[in-house]
């Protein structure tokens, strides 16, 4: 047996454990085990630091199933929080990810436990659309986009995101992050959800609410001219920002919470 030290966070509500260089083989059977809600520590998914030349650290994400995923908004947020404490700075953090590079700039706030964090996420791209898609019996006058922050997005546009059943619609794409988006209520925001791809209904996904606001950018759900999107989530509320010159670069802002600090034996 062996003692893993972990860290646990949240990004509005999504959240994740953190453990530095595990020495573990079998990092999906790990993820399983710790996310589990009853049998486990809990959570969303587990970040695994390593080192890396050339960065602060590499970041790799297993979901809670045990699938591994390119990049998380919120995740790395939680990373960074990780990241710094072990550091004992705020310093910019150039992290590596499977969707590649990320910069992340930390703040801190009143609260000791939560930071704001601001993450070049990179550009967001079109994707063709995903097998299995018609199963879903998607009215063809509704918006949608497939689109890609290193991970795979469906976007779609409906009138209230309340009455949607999330969860029966997501288990039918489960190889995608699926979220529905509704305008407002302020004239530069959406509301949003979303069913994440080896993770289920989560409270808040960041991939998500930039490929969301990119998408309802283009659909003029918001105004062209707003200097950011304003993304609510049942979690809490992030922002998301394009480059004027470059406008599918996105910048994602949200808080990172930490939980807890947890000892978990492991064989």
């Amino acid at each position: 047996m062996k003692t893993l030290h972990l860290t646990k966070h949240h990004g509005l509500g999504n959240d994740f454990l953190v453990v530095f260089h595990p020495g573990v083989d079998d990092l999906a059977a790990l993820a399983i085990r710790l996310c589990d809600r009853r049998r486990g520590v809990g959570a969303d998914g587990l970040l695994v630091a390593e080192t890396a030349d050339g960065y602060a650290a590499r970041m790799t994400l297993y979901n809670a199933d045990g699938s591994r995923a390119e990049m998380s908004g919120n995740g790395i947020r939680c990373f960074a929080q990780a990241l710094a404490a072990r550091r004992g700075d705020f310093t910019p953090q150039r992290i590596l990810t499977d969707a590649g590079d990320r910069v992340v700039t930390l703040m801190p706030t009143e609260d000791p436990a939560t930071i704001v964090a601001s993450v070049e996420m990179g550009e967001v791209t079109l994707l063709d659309e995903p097998s299995g898609w018609e199963a879903l019996g998607c009215n063809p006058d509704r918006p949608v986009a497939h689109l890609s922050l290193g991970n795979p997005h469906s976007v779609v546009g409906v009138d209230d995101v309340a009455v949607v059943d999330l969860a029966h619609l997501g288990g039918k794409i489960p190889h995608v992050n699926l979220e529905i988006v509704e305008p407002g209520p302020e004239p530069d925001a959406i509301t949003l959800r979303v069913h994440e791809r080896g993770a289920g209904i989560t409270e808040a996904c960041g991939t998500g609410a930039c490929a969301s606001a990119f998408a309802a950018l283009r659909w003029g759900l918001v105004a062209a001219t707003v200097a950011e999107v304003k993304v609510h989530m049942d979690g809490g509320t992030a922002t998301v920002a394009f480059d004027r010159d470059a406008p599918a670069l996105a910048t994602l802002t949200g808080t990172a919470t930490l939980v807890a600090e947890i000892d978990v034996a492991v064989s």
